[in-house]
């Protein structure tokens, strides 16, 4: 571990390049609902309107199998799924956890940028814990999270946005790191505890759309 640190620290020096962890917490809102009552654990569970004209908002991974997905009209998820559970959604309850979450975060580094309640990146190239390897802070950040809230999240590094959700996504679907993909000329790795997809850190000096410090380019 000691040498992975110190090779993903000379790599950001030498190119300048920044330090970016995509999470993505797993099938949050269904995740939620299982957690908070047992009998809906181990069944399909979707999080929206049942009537006629309802949209799953979430989607459990038992639903999943039967490619029930949000954004699904809720009769076409019936239909795909006729033993589906739906859960009217609850924001309060989302909303709360999302921010424990965040909390999380702000203890590695204050800049992080929420993409919804279940979504955010964080710019760890200097953070506050004075970790070198971005894929330790990751670790960390699931275990915590994991321990904490008891519900699961995925996780990619890379030196941008892109390629770090890229590398979160690939993990997200496949349950597992051990594929090694290649997205055009990057190539993601599993990182050594298996728990996810890291995209190697590569030379850019900038990486456009990103708002990290105030007057910051």
């Amino acid at each position: 571990m000691m040498k992975e640190e110190r090779a993903e620290g000379i790599s950001a020096e030498a190119g300048g390049s920044r330090k970016i962890i995509h999470i993505d917490m797993d099938a949050f809102y269904a995740s939620v609902e299982q957690r908070d009552n047992p009998e809906l654990r181990g069944k399909p569970v979707a999080v929206g309107g049942s009537r006629e004209r309802g949209v799953v908002a979430a989607a459990s991974y038992e639903a999943r199998k039967f490619g029930v997905h949000s954004a699904m009209p809720s009769v076409t998820a019936k239909r795909k799924c006729p033993d589906l559970i739906f859960i009217k959604p609850r924001f309060d309850a989302y909303k709360a956890i999302s921010l424990q979450i965040r909390g999380i975060f702000a203890e590695y580094t204050p800049i992080i940028e929420p993409l919804s309640l279940d979504e955010a990146y964080l710019d760890v190239t200097e953070n506050l814990k004075g970790i070198i390897s971005a894929t330790k802070i990751a670790e960390e950040i699931r275990a915590r999270i994991r321990a904490e809230t008891e519900l699961t999240a995925s996780a990619g590094v890379s030196y941008n946005k892109f390629l770090a959700k890229l590398a979160s996504d690939h993990r997200s679907r496949t349950g597992s790191s051990s594929s090694r993909p290649r997205w055009g000329q990057y190539s993601s790795r599993p990182c050594r505890s298996g728990s996810f997809t890291a995209s190697d850190l590569r030379q850019p000096r900038r990486w456009p759309g990103w708002a990290s410090k105030p007057g910051s380019t």
